[in-house]
Order: structure tokens, then sequence, then C-alpha cells
């Protein structure tokens, strides 16, 4: 019988030897879109998951100097000077 649990997270969690059983399952599962959870001695320790939800993943980001270019704002004036305020004095 196999130890498959469900989780709201993560679609299903395995124990190592299970998955390893069930590996056809394990990668249908994670093809349908449900991360396939892999455990070892009670710890997660791999998820499995589609191709295309791994490349989404490790999609080269883009630079946050580009993110600024590309915004609405970009040609927003900002106010960037210094407040000459000391602020107040506490007692400590």
């Amino acid at each position: 019988m196999a130890t498959l649990k469900k989780g709201v997270e993560h679609g299903s969690e395995w124990q190592l030897q299970e998955a390893k059983n069930r590996l056809s399952r394990v990668v249908e599962e994670a093809r349908r879109g449900a991360p396939q959870t892999i455990t070892l001695r009670g710890t997660p320790a791999a998820v499995v998951v589609s191709f295309e939800k791994y490349q989404e993943l490790t999609r080269p980001r883009s630079p946050l100097s580009e993110f600024f270019r590309s915004s609405p704002l970009h040609d927003v004036e900002l106010d960037l000077e210094r407040s000459r305020d000391a602020g107040r004095e506490i007692e400590l």
C-alpha cells in the first residue's frame, strides 16, 4: 500500500522508497501541476516539479535597473535632498 500523504502546499508527499517504486506516478502528478515532495526519514528532501515549472523558476530575472527603466514612473522627479533637522533630544 502506498505511503502517500496529500499536502496543501506541495501536492503530495512521498517517502523516498515509495517514490522510487512509483516514479512514473510521481512524475505524472508533477506534470499535472502538483509538485511532489519526497521525504527522507520523515524530513522533506526534494521536490519533483514539471519541466515547465522548473523553467519558470530558473528563468533569469531582469536586473533592478531594468525594472526601474521600464516603470511607468521612470520620469517622475524625486526630491532626494536630505533634511537638515537634527531630530529631538532624549534622555537615556
